[in-house]
């Protein structure tokens, strides 16, 4: 799914049992982990989150995820009349990617901060769900540990 039905692929069946972010699945999966493992951990330290307010989210990787996210309707539309699935992996790549880079560079869980965690937590839970509903579209899993 990651090529136009009219392209020639080669399947790599190397790089299709890679565990690592050059195997697209592998990737996309473990943004998906990663976020239930946020959510885990907010559970166990005890965080509690009232209704977040998105206007806090001003940091470049929160906007870009922001945007990622947004994006998706219309970009849903365009691969549903152009019947074109393999713009689904390259949507469900970019929001993995938009994802990992946010984390890397956004503390999402800080006791001192309970307003920005809040925010940041609402932009995670959206993140999972639209990666959820994107690997399921695929047929593939979405899992909550790896």
């Amino acid at each position: 799914l990651t090529r136009s039905v009219d392209s020639h692929l080669d399947f790599d069946l190397d790089l299709a049992k890679k565990q690592s972010d050059e195997n697209p699945v592998y990737y996309v999966q473990y943004a998906h982990a990663r976020i239930c493992s946020i959510e885990r951990m907010a559970d166990e330290r005890g965080f509690t989150f009232g209704e977040p307010d998105l206007s806090l989210l001003t940091a470049p990787d929160e906007i870009v995820l922001m945007k990622v996210i947004a994006e998706y309707p219309h970009e849903l539309r365009l691969a549903v009349a152009a019947r074109a699935p393999h713009r689904l992996t390259t949507m469900v790549r970019d929001l993995a990617t938009a994802f990992h880079h946010f984390y890397t560079n956004c503390k999402v869980l800080d006791p001192e901060q309970p307003e920005l965690s809040s925010a940041r937590m609402g932009l995670v839970r959206a993140a999972r769900q639209l990666l959820a509903n994107e690997l399921h579209m695929l047929g593939l899993a979405a899992p909550e540990r790896m």
